[in-house]
């Protein structure tokens, strides 16, 4: 299956890989950005031209229902990445959490319902499931938002899997866990750490290091897009997209020192903490779902694909720090 898709989101970490797969395997790319003046394309600009060629961009805001619907038309599949994701600028703005990401979404939902697409895939967060009640988390673990971001993923999520059971919409809810890699913010852990350390910092700050993730090289995560959009099985279904590898926070610094060469201290930075409660202590993720209805698996999974994933991270921040030199010591909400 290939065909006519929208990618919302797509100047984004996740946005601009999945546009990048999207085209190399044959499909006719609208990506949707951001509205910008500057007249940026966000990570799309990073991308190779001759790719870059094949893609109709488009700028918008995914809280506009006009603009959602323009972009919508004449698409056969929409993937919706389109939303806040900074968990820290959710305490400080959480009514914007609400609009970007539960209004956005109710405004594709109803755009896509409105031209009659063949399928929506609804990009959901492993934050949703909170700290973990049991390991494996598998898609029926209990919801518990524990930041006014995962409420809002949780909204939306509950609105696309509403307009699937209400008026029979195509959608699936794709759940990916922690995703890293090329073009990361520099406010998630993995960039956060690689940019001090190449920066020469002997000491850098972070937050908890207790925390367990299961961390997914971007490159499984655009494929896992692909897959869920490609599978009927998976229509009006929440799957999870995840390496069933669980690893500390503590324990992907020493991978990274070790990467980078660098040996290093930690300080505990306050910025960094989660306010009490809102912590999610501990995410691993069941699998076996995508696997069984997808054909999907990682490919960066395990402990040598993780160490593979973060060593093709490394070359690439390397090189970046070399195009564009930045406040690598200081802390984006």
């Amino acid at each position: 299956m290939t065909g006519k898709v929208l990618v919302t989101g797509a100047g984004g970490f996740i946005g601009s890989h999945l546009v990048e797969t999207l085209v190399r395997e044959g499909w006719d790319v609208r990506a949707q950005v951001h509205y910008n003046s500057l007249g940026g394309w966000g990570w799309l600009d990073d991308i190779a031209p001759d790719l870059l060629a094949s893609v109709e961009v488009v700028a918008g805001d995914i809280r506009d229902p006009w603009a959602v619907a323009q972009a919508v038309r004449g698409r056969d599949t929409v993937m919706h990445l389109a939303a806040l994701i900074g968990i820290p600028y959710s305490y400080v703005a959480p009514a914007q959490y609400v609009e970007t990401n539960v209004m956005g979404t109710l405004n594709v939902l109803q755009a896509a319902r409105d031209a009659g697409v063949s399928r929506i895939v609804q990009t959901s967060t492993s934050e949703v499931y909170g700290t973990a009640q049991y390991v494996p988390i598998d898609e029926r673990h209990p919801l518990a938002a524990q930041s006014p971001y995962a409420a809002s993923k949780i909204g939306a999520d509950q609105l696309a899997l509403s307009y699937h059971r209400s008026f029979g919409t195509p959608v699936s809810v794709i759940r990916p866990f922690n995703t890293y890699g090329p073009r990361q913010s520099a406010r998630a852990v993995i960039p956060a750490i690689i940019n001090q350390l190449l920066a020469g910092a002997t000491s850098i700050r972070l937050g908890s290091l207790t925390p367990t993730r299961d961390f997914n090289f971007v490159e499984d995560t655009a494929r896992g897009f692909i897959a869920v959009a490609r599978s009927e099985g998976a229509i009006g279904e929440v799957v999870n997209i995840g390496s069933n590898f669980e690893v500390s926070i503590g324990a992907t610094l020493d991978i990274i020192a070790e990467v980078v060469g660098q040996p290093v201290e930690v300080i505990l930075d306050e910025q960094r903490v989660r306010p009490a409660g809102s912590e999610v202590e501990r995410l691993w993720a069941d699998n076996a779902k995508a696997i069984r209805l997808t054909g999907w698996r990682p490919r960066y999974g395990g402990a040598d694909g993780f160490r593979l994933g973060i060593e093709r991270t490394v070359d690439w921040f390397r090189t970046a720090a070399e195009r564009r030199p930045g406040r690598a010591r200081s802390y984006a909400v």
